[in-house]
């Protein structure tokens, strides 16, 4: 969302009567945004407005001026992903993140549906050291993806990758911690449909505080999960096991 050219926001949050509370018996949904302003709101506008005209052929007038004195000190990047771009640019972007991660990844995602490049990635990461935990909700709101989970936790255990389960309510936020030097929060999923058939967008700031603030934010979701183990899966019925693995067939569009 764009407010006049100067404020901005971004991340998970949907326009949606669960987000207010109002829907009987809902469940609460854990999700993360950002407010944005300074020059990355122009970033933020120029995605919007690309999306527009692919949409609807038109451009229409916006503000573009700056407010003086610009505000702020943090260095944002936005990045806008999506299926109309040369390059898997979604995908990239996760590799970008998992390579380049040297003592911590943390990645919280509703769905956790990767491809087997970055599946490979998070292992690699995970055997040279690096403390790779991944942030998924207990209970999902689309019963394919949550199986199809189930069926990356042993090989992923096997490397030392750990899964968490966010246990009250349904987590919707999308946000990538790495190291001390930098952090993410936008709309992409650790998943396929995200990396390559939805238009998403990402905001990722080097600033140390914002950095401090999101590593504490997650370290408050981690007391709230549950870490899974190979059992989770492998005392599961075979009927449970097979159907994981049937579903996992259905990756590439999850």
């Amino acid at each position: 969302m764009i407010c006049d050219g100067t404020i901005g926001f971004v991340g998970g949050i949907n326009l949606a009567d669960e987000y207010l509370g109002s829907v009987a018996h809902q469940a609460p949904w854990r999700d993360t945004h950002c407010q944005i302003t300074g020059p990355a709101v122009l970033g933020l506008q120029l995605a919007w407005v690309e999306d527009w005209s692919w949409a609807t052929g038109a451009t229409p007038q916006l503000n573009w001026q700056l407010p003086d004195p610009l505000p702020g000190d943090q260095e944002v990047l936005i990045l806008p992903t999506g299926p109309a771009d040369t390059h898997e640019t979604c995908t990239l972007f996760f590799l970008n993140c998992i390579n380049n991660a040297r003592t911590r990844l943390w990645i919280a995602s509703p769905y956790f549906v990767p491809d087997l490049q970055v599946v490979n990635a998070l292992q690699l990461a995970a055997l040279r050291g690096v403390d790779v935990k991944i942030l998924i909700p207990q209970k999902s709101d689309n019963i394919f993806v949550q199986l199809a989970a189930y069926s990356y936790l042993v090989q992923a255990s096997h490397a030392g990758v750990g899964i968490y389960r966010y246990q009250p309510g349904f987590m919707h936020q999308k946000v990538v911690l790495v190291d001390d030097r930098y952090a993410a929060v936008g709309t992409a999923n650790l998943d396929n449909r995200s990396m390559r058939l939805n238009f998403e967008i990402t905001a990722l700031n080097t600033a140390p505080a914002f950095v401090a603030q999101v590593t504490a934010m997650l370290e408050q979701d981690l007391q709230l999960c549950r870490k899974m183990t190979e059992t989770d899966y492998s005392h599961r019925s075979l009927l449970f096991r097979i159907t994981c693995r049937a579903i996992r067939l259905l990756a590439p569009v999850l």
